[in-house]
């Protein structure tokens, strides 16, 4: 299994929410681009759905689209995310979706993790297989 690594940085946010919960809570909605740099080139295109409850860190689950470069094959895959976001940083896991992948990144396997402190870059893992 191959391992790469990077970061991606958060080019917009656009969020609104979409229910509000008993006790301040709310469900969120976020459409987000960014740009990824390390072992991963390129962009990514991200939906995110959130749960935020007093007293509780926030829930956040992705789906997201990668399109560049990943170990000098080009082409795009989509990451599913799950993650959680204290109020200072999102901490998350994520996996490559069985059969997403496109080009020379067709069969992609994989799952990794990334940490996205508020206000800078996040950093990013991914271990991954292509046949």
């Amino acid at each position: 299994m191959a391992k790469a690594s990077g970061t991606f940085h958060v080019e917009s946010w656009d969020e609104q929410t979409y229910g509000e919960l008993d006790g301040g809570g709310k469900l969120t909605r976020a459409s987000v681009t960014q740009t990824f740099a390390g072992d991963i080139e390129g962009r990514g295109s991200v939906e995110y759905l959130m749960c935020s409850v007093a007293g509780a860190a926030t829930r956040v689950l992705g789906l997201q689209r990668v399109q560049g470069r990943l170990g000098g094959r080009s082409g795009s895959f989509i990451l599913e995310t799950i993650a959680a976001f204290d109020g200072r940083e999102v901490k998350g896991d994520w996996s490559v979706v069985s059969g997403s992948g496109t080009g020379e990144l067709a069969g992609l396997r994989g799952d990794g993790a990334f940490a996205a402190p508020l206000g800078s870059d996040a950093t990013l893992s991914l271990n991954y297989e292509l046949p």
